[in-house]
């Protein structure tokens, strides 16, 4: 990217000053490399953003930022109803509330490696992944709103999972104002066979070994301890979810040509939040986001069942769920004010600070556990949000590594059998449905993850806690 434009104003925080349309600054959480690393199209997406009607605090990119549609992956944008703010269906995302589950076990790591093959094929058999992937659950008609209005909650109710999962969900497994009746029946149709599902693309159910400890006593209150087990689970809305995406879309871009406003970018298209589209994508957004939470416990309980008969004494709690490609209506100060913003996270992670009351009661002083899942074949970390990361980036966060290859580019460039060969060398199990897949997944198509984590520590965004190495990893 070029930089010439950006201004660092603190370590690991450059700046692009309003111009043109932009209505507030631009502000990239990077270092000079991850910066050069991202492609041009990162800072114009995001000083489209800065030019989006309501958006009342800095457009952001996180570490891991690379192009999207309409925003960045790895971007954060807050706009308030008040100042007729907008809500952008590219903004959050076609794979609602994709995001990670871990689960800690309680296994040791030679444990793992003693039943490592087995437990591999054992897995790959019980949860269903790959492009189009269907379960055994069949669900339609009102089951399906149930499911849409109560999210992980519906799961537990229907025996998929424990009570005490929810405590350890974000919004407690429920997305507040979901509004099933705002999702189209071709949306639902495609969900009726995919619960339960991993799906393709970067999506993945990772055994890992935890290899370093960097807070001591935020690892044990999470139940965290070196060289033990955790398992991630890394999904989403599935079809639904994309759907959803894709028909409110095409609503915000006819919206916009029926109202004469100027799009930056179609994929940028956007409804007034306090408006009827606006409402109406904001509920089916929160009923896919409940579905992202619903499909993450099924899996879960798919994965007890899987572990516990080969090692009856594993734990198997939750450590915590986080969703990314949201929007969700929080309070934060601005200009030493309170305000209710809708905050858009594509490709980011919230990370709420110490004392914030959405917070389990266990957490409340140690702050939200952030689960950034690393690319195929390299290691994964558990951080905890900080109180400087609410006020730097109104408790954002980075998802992941990044792409810095396209599918289609990796897809070229590296063969299955080589990567196969590769993660086999660094004692991995590896199991795919799809040769496509792995190639696109290949470890050299994303950013060093390290360095992604390292900058949002240095920068304040979160604070390590724990770093994690793939045993074996399902994929889509």
């Amino acid at each position: 990217m070029n930089t010439s434009r950006l201004q660092k104003i603190a370590p690991h925080i450059f700046q692009v000053e309003p111009e043109g349309r932009m209505r507030v600054p631009a502000l990239f959480f990077a270092d000079k490399d991850l910066l050069e690393g991202m492609d041009d199209k990162v800072l114009d997406q995001l000083t489209n953003v800065a030019s989006l009607p309501g958006i009342s605090v800095p457009a952001m990119a996180m570490p891991d930022a690379h192009w999207g549609y309409g925003f960045p992956i790895g971007g954060v944008g807050a706009f308030d109803p008040e100042l007729d703010g907008v809500i952008s269906a590219g903004g959050v995302g076609f794979d609602i509330a994709c995001g990670v589950r871990t689960i800690v076990t309680g296994i040791h790591k030679q444990e793992i490696l003693n039943n490592q093959k087995t437990l591999a094929d054992r897995l790959f058999q019980s949860i269903p992944a790959g492009l189009g992937s269907t379960g055994s659950i069949k669900i339609a008609g009102k089951e399906m709103d149930r499911m849409l209005s109560r999210g992980a909650e519906w799961a537990i109710k229907k025996g998929f999972g424990r009570k005490k999962d929810l405590e350890r969900m974000e919004d407690r497994g429920t997305a507040p104002g979901a509004r099933p009746e705002f999702v189209s029946d071709k949306a639902r149709k495609r969900q009726e066979n995919e619960m339960g599902t991993l799906g393709s693309g970067n999506h993945y159910l990772e055994v890992q070994s935890i290899d370093e400890i960097f807070d001591r006593q935020k690892a044990d209150l999470f139940g965290l301890k070196k060289d033990d087990v955790v398992i991630s689970i890394h999904c989403g809305s599935r079809g639904l979810g994309h759907q959803v995406a894709t028909d409110y879309m095409r609503t915000m871009v006819a919206e916009a040509a029926r109202n004469k406003i100027h799009l930056p970018d179609r994929d940028l298209a956007w409804a007034r939040i306090n408006s009827r589209v606006g409402q109406e994508y904001l509920g089916a957004m929160r009923a896919a986001m409940n579905c992202a939470m619903a499909n993450r416990q099924i899996i879960t309980h798919l994965v007890r069942e899987t572990i516990t008969p080969i090692f009856p004494d594993a734990c198997l709690d939750l450590l915590y769920d986080v969703s990314h490609n949201t929007c969700r209506e929080e309070y934060h100060t601005v200009d030493n004010k309170k305000t209710r913003l809708f905050v858009h996270r594509k490709g980011a992670t919230r990370a709420l600070g110490p004392g914030n009351p959405e917070l389990p009661l266990d957490f409340m002083e140690a702050g939200q556990p952030v689960l950034i899942g690393g690319s195929m074949g390299t290691s994964s970390f558990i951080l905890v949000g900080t109180a400087r990361g609410m006020e730097l980036s109104l408790g954002s966060a980075c998802h992941g590594a990044g792409r810095s290859m396209s599918r289609k580019q990796a897809e070229k460039r590296f063969r299955r059998a080589g990567i196969i060969d590769q993660l086999m060398a660094q004692g991995i199990e590896i199991r795919g449905h799809s040769f496509r897949g792995l190639a696109e997944e290949a470890p050299q198509a994303y950013k060093d993850v390290n360095r992604v984590v390292q900058v949002t520590h240095d920068a304040g965004l979160a604070a390590q806690v724990a770093r994690l190495s793939p045993l074996i990893c399902i994929k889509g």
